[in-house]
């Protein structure tokens, strides 16, 4: 099953299955199906042609913003915040965690791989 271009996995359930979509997740993925009237325990392979719609027309008519919508205006606020030069945005422009968090140790998924430093002096060769 497709909708707006993204392919839902066919063996989950739908209240999952929706959230592979960007910009719908657990609460309003139950939404949508409540307001479509389909069951959230349905996969989305057992789901008729009418149900499809249904769930189709409730995301389009919805009003709020997914994936390309939603993608660019996550990115245009934090370029905002990268131009006036805001705490926020120095601490995105070099790849560090922007809430506050230590960096000491962790902050793992921002800043990568640990680089291990060494002693600064090369070995000296033993005669």
């Amino acid at each position: 099953m497709r909708i707006l271009g993204i392919t839902l996995p066919d063996e989950k359930r739908m209240e999952i299955a929706l959230t592979a979509i960007y910009g719908i997740g657990r609460p309003r993925a139950k939404m949508i199906l409540m307001k479509a009237g389909v069951d959230g325990g349905k996969k989305a392979k057992e789901l008729s042609p009418d149900e499809e719609n249904k769930i189709r027309t409730v995301i389009e008519q919805g009003g709020f913003k997914i994936e390309g919508d939603l993608k660019r205006e996550v990115g245009g606020n934090i370029k905002r915040l990268k131009d006036i030069k805001a705490y926020r945005g120095v601490r995105h422009l070099r790849r560090l965690p922007t809430k506050g968090q230590r960096t000491k140790t962790n902050a793992r998924t921002l800043k990568g791989v640990k680089k291990t430093m060494g002693s600064g002096r090369r070995k000296t060769e033993k005669t």
